[in-house]
């Protein structure tokens, strides 16, 4: 029986004078899950997201992570290092996650946060760089990279600290469709070594894809279905409903089981 990773118990959250965001949301998430969260714009995808990875907190309800609860109260400067270690987010946009003069200090900049020797953190940086096919961008500009390069090293920048899970907001946003290949490859090749894979999409392309569960949320910001992924997207009246989809569309003809291809 899987471990539960995450456990949100009537969470809510707003943003200054708005509505919420999230309402009373209650789900687990489990150790190895690869997991798409659904929804049309707006319907709270990317907050949840932000929830999960500690960067904004629960203003009503719990959220535990690994049997702890998490608040901001207790998210003290090391209880911070571990968690982030442990839950990496990579986010839509890949200049929001670059902030270094080079993708060498990109690479480094967290291993060194977390206090690891540099003999140790220059062995991560090489063995990561070759896994991704980025070390000869190691001496650049990150801002100067293409839009497939930028994304490679903001998944370098997470998978260096070896986390347990992975959360991507819109993985494939503004990447080629050689690029996107890559990335999914990828991300079935890290879910087989245990890692959990949490994505907000609303491109029902790639869910089959990379998830086998998914949350859908209606335009009310609650969920509406929680199911796997291959009984939702039959679902075409559901999808219509909370408006992901319009009348035009059409399932497609896909292999649920089928890999990335080679």
């Amino acid at each position: 029986m899987n471990n539960t990773v995450f456990k949100l118990d009537k969470i809510t959250y707003s943003y200054p004078q708005g509505e919420p965001v999230l309402k009373d949301l209650s789900l687990e998430i489990n150790e190895g899950e690869r997991l798409s969260i659904l929804g049309a714009n707006g319907c709270g995808k990317s907050t949840l997201l932000k929830i999960l990875s500690g960067l904004i907190f629960t203003q009503g309800g719990t959220l535990t992570a690994f049997g702890d609860r998490i608040e901001q109260k207790n998210f003290g400067d090391e209880f911070s290092k571990t968690y982030h270690r442990r839950v990496g987010f990579i986010f839509q946009d890949s200049e929001v996650q670059l902030f270094c003069s080079t993708v060498y200090e990109e690479l480094a900049f967290g291993p060194l946060q977390l206090e690891l020797p540099r003999d140790t953190v220059k062995q991560r940086i090489y063995e990561i760089s070759e896994m991704l096919g980025i070390d000869k961008l190691l001496q650049k500009t990150p801002f100067k990279l293409s839009g497939g390069e930028k994304k490679k090293v903001a998944i370098a920048s997470v998978l260096i600290l070896n986390p347990d899970v992975l959360i991507l907001d819109e993985p494939t946003n503004s990447l080629d469709p050689r690029s996107q290949s890559w990335l999914l490859k990828l991300l079935q090749t890290l879910n087989k070594t245990g890692k959990t894979l949490i994505f907000a999409t609303h491109n029902l392309d790639l869910v089959p894809q990379v998830s086998d569960r998914a949350i859908l949320f209606d335009e009310k910001h609650a969920i509406a279905a929680d199911m796997p992924v291959k009984a939702l997207l039959k679902d075409l009246e559901l999808l219509k409903r909370v408006n992901l989809v319009d009348e035009h569309y059409h399932t497609h003809p896909w292999d649920f089981g089928q890999e990335a291809s080679e």
